[in-house]
């Protein structure tokens, strides 16, 4: 291919989510780009293929819905911003319900393809096993979760702190025509309808108060992984093993990813279950179905033993069961400055969940910034940050100084990886909550609701500003909760 550019490439380490987009960002402003990718060289623990943005943990993008959902309205910013991840996401979704969810292996592959074929992106399969050298003035490392031990000794020696670091666990996924449908039905939580879905998009196993118990139970009592070495690291609260949760109180699963609300099961419509397990279509061809909010650490005999209690499961066949792995991140508020870059070392910059952030799009989206961060700065242009009461500018404001140090622990961390969520926007302008004309009770709920698509609505305009182009038309759904 033809790679010819009259500037000098930009080196990109790490070939996920966040380098993937950081790389097509940067070509997109017509900067050549090298991306350093190293499985196909090497594996990791969590990844199957060498696919560029191999999705290693659930296949969905959480709600699409930019009307008041804080990730749908990052993903329209993504989408405004040429997001590469967002158009492969989109051309290659899967029925769920309100949410965005890909078949995973037609999304990678789409994606590397698209990579490959930029004639100003060179893909180099190598571990780079050290900090960019300086002869790469320009540099992005988005090595994500997984970031190899030498990668990592380098990063601490650099920095000068530890990186911290939490365990992710992987959700089991199901062979579909191993589950029993005269148990299970199809059905989305108060039958809602998402992006290629029909309302039916979620197959749901049903239990009763004496299964759910006898289910805690062996959850609690089921055999896990060890810890190891990485004996001590905290969870992420938003990913925790479901044998965790379990722990925290015998209730907590089923005021979870197991709540029965919103379904009624078509077998039996008269009796509302004590608990629900949801299981989500996994593939383009609706052969694999992956446990909603099941990730753990048990180890695999157990797994498939306590999994088969849930009834509907009881004969399930797995092509894939659960797993651990462990993220690692920087303590990027006080490492980073706004546009990204490492404060010690000017030109690199950092993208992705090593930054501190946490699921697929945050962890493109950021790869997004920090590709227009860098191709505007090679190209001798200002860097314009997003502003604050967009998604992205939130995101990024959490990740270069969303972090608090108490009086009482001044030399204490408090820095946690986070999702997108409407706490990191900047509050409304006073006034701007009006009750509406002809409504007589103006609820806490209903001041919620409002106060989320005014946000959302804020931010797409601010969005659009930024990018100097107009608000896309986004239809408001049924249920905007």
């Amino acid at each position: 291919m033809n790679k010819t550019s009259s500037h000098s490439p930009i080196h990109i380490v790490g070939g996920g989510l966040a380098g993937s987009e950081a790389a097509w960002q940067i070509a997109s402003a017509g900067v050549p780009v090298i991306l350093h990718e190293m499985r196909g060289v090497r594996g990791t623990d969590a990844h199957k293929t060498d696919h560029l943005a191999e999705l290693v943990c659930s296949n969905s993008f959480r709600s699409d819905d930019a009307t008041a959902n804080a990730v749908g309205v990052i993903h329209a910013e993504m989408r405004m911003a040429g997001s590469l991840i967002m158009a492969c996401a989109d051309r290659h979704q899967v029925p769920a319900g309100g949410a965005l969810a890909v078949d995973r292996d037609g999304f990678s592959a789409a994606v590397t393809k698209e990579i490959d074929n930029h004639p100003l992106i060179t893909v180099v399969r190598e571990e780079v096993t050290g900090l960019p050298p300086k002869e790469w003035d320009l540099a992005i490392v988005a090595t994500g979760p997984l970031t190899a031990p030498d990668l990592a000794t380098a990063i601490q020696a650099e920095t000068g702190a530890d990186a911290l670091a939490f365990f992710d666990a992987i959700a089991p996924i199901v062979y579909r025509e191993s589950i029993d449908m005269d148990i299970c039905w199809y059905q989305s939580r108060y039958d809602k309808v998402g992006p290629g879905g029909t309302g039916k998009d979620y197959i749901n196993c049903p239990m009763d108060e004496a299964q759910y118990n006898a289910f805690v139970s062996a959850l609690i009592d089921g055999d896990t992984v060890g810890f190891k070495e990485w004996e001590g690291t905290p969870y992420f609260d938003g990913c925790l093993p479901i044998e965790i949760m379990a722990e925290r109180g015998r209730e907590t699963l089923r005021h979870g990813p197991m709540k029965p609300m919103g379904l009624t099961n078509e077998h039996n419509p008269t009796v509302k279950a004590y608990a629900v397990v949801q299981l989500r279509q996994d593939n383009a061809l609706g052969t694999l179905y992956n446990m909603v909010g099941f990730q753990t650490k048990l180890k695999y005999g157990a797994q498939a033993d306590i999994f088969r209690m849930i009834p509907g499961l009881q004969n399930a066949e797995f092509a894939r069961l659960g797993g651990l792995h462990r993220n690692t991140y920087i303590n990027s508020p006080t490492l980073l400055d706004h546009s990204l870059t490492l404060k010690s070392r000017p030109g690199l910059r950092f993208a992705g969940q090593i930054t501190g952030c946490e699921g697929y799009v945050e962890s493109a989206s950021i790869g997004l910034l920090a590709g227009r961060f860098a191709a505007a700065e090679r190209k001798g242009e200002a860097v314009s940050l997003p502003p604050a009461t967009t998604a992205l500018g939130a995101l990024l404001g959490h990740i270069t100084g969303g972090h608090l140090v108490t009086d009482e622990e001044p030399g204490k961390r408090s820095f946690q990886p986070m999702n997108i969520n409407f706490g990191l926007f900047p509050e409304l302008e006073p006034g701007s909550i009006v009750k509406p004309e002809g409504v007589k009770r103006f609820r806490g709920k209903d001041k919620t609701i409002m106060k989320r698509q005014l946000v959302a609505k804020r931010a797409l305009a601010a969005c659009a500003e930024w990018l100097a182009q107009s608000v896309p038309v986004i239809e408001a759904e049924a249920e905007t909760v």
